[in-house]
């Protein structure tokens, strides 16, 4: 019976802890959200965090779709092969890559690389009381530090999975016509016909989420951090591990928003 009990606190604990984490980022986001349309805006702030999160993060992004629609073209050729449908290499590359390949790589690779740096530039500053400076010197912390780069994130990582998706095509159309025997035109022309501009638009929203997504987790996880070095890499751990998580749910939920219905 105290076993039982002993499991049942546990859970009961975890559960509360669950619930509390989740309703203080609530409120947080609330904040954000409130302090986007509110003056002061710190544009420099913005033009640092637009240079971090997007320009800093396209090699990356880069080379990670290219491999990724190339690897993607041979295996549909393989599997196709077995179904004598090795002409639908082209219309698969693309719709994968403009649905999902080059949303979810794209809001990954930045989690990972901005994400991961948000959280510990951001408890490094709770660390070294630069926070509380800024408290001190009538600056309100989420105004200055957080709204920047969620507005950022949340615009940039669209122009980030566009470039993704190109470069995903490219490398799809690398592979088709060099190791796959396709024709230039014909391969351009079936990627066309089939790609629909809703395949482009859903990838596109999705990416914006997942922007916001990133940004959020990553000042959050940085403000919400315990002090020292210890605290500043159990914040860097989370909001990867956090905004990846995210990332992988909403995309499914924004699929069964946009195709459902298809």
């Amino acid at each position: 019976m105290n076993i039982a009990l002993r499991i049942l606190a546990r859970i009961g604990r975890s559960v509360l802890a669950i619930c509390g984490e989740t309703g203080r980022f609530i409120i947080f986001f609330a904040a954000t959200i409130s302090h986007l349309f509110r003056p002061p805006f710190y544009g420099r702030e913005f033009a640092m965090a637009l240079m971090s999160i997007g320009y800093m993060s396209l090699p990356v992004v880069g080379l990670t779709a290219l491999f990724a629609g190339a690897a993607l073209a041979l295996q549909i050729y393989a599997g196709g092969s077995r179904l004598s449908a090795e002409a639908t290499v082209p219309t698969v590359v693309a719709i994968g890559m403009v649905r999902e390949l080059g949303p979810v790589l794209c809001g990954l690779m930045v989690a990972g690389r901005a994400a991961s740096a948000i959280a510990a530039e951001i408890a490094t500053m709770k660390v070294t009381e630069q926070i509380d400076a800024l408290v001190t010197l009538s600056t309100h912390p989420t105004k200055f530090l957080v709204t920047p780069r969620v507005l950022a994130a949340t615009l940039v990582l669209p122009i980030l999975t566009g470039i993704g998706d190109i470069l995903g095509i490219l490398g799809g159309f690398l592979v088709g016509t060099t190791r796959l025997n396709f024709s230039p035109n014909t391969y351009v022309r079936t990627t066309m016909q089939f790609l629909e501009s809703s395949d482009v638009i859903s990838g596109l929203v999705k990416g914006a989420v997942f922007g916001a997504i990133i940004a959020l987790i990553g000042c959050y996880s940085g403000i919400r951090s315990t002090r020292g070095a210890k605290g500043v890499g159990q914040a860097t751990t989370r909001a990867v591990a956090v905004s990846s998580a995210l990332i992988i749910a909403s995309n499914y939920l924004l699929t069964e928003l946009f195709f459902s219905a298809a």
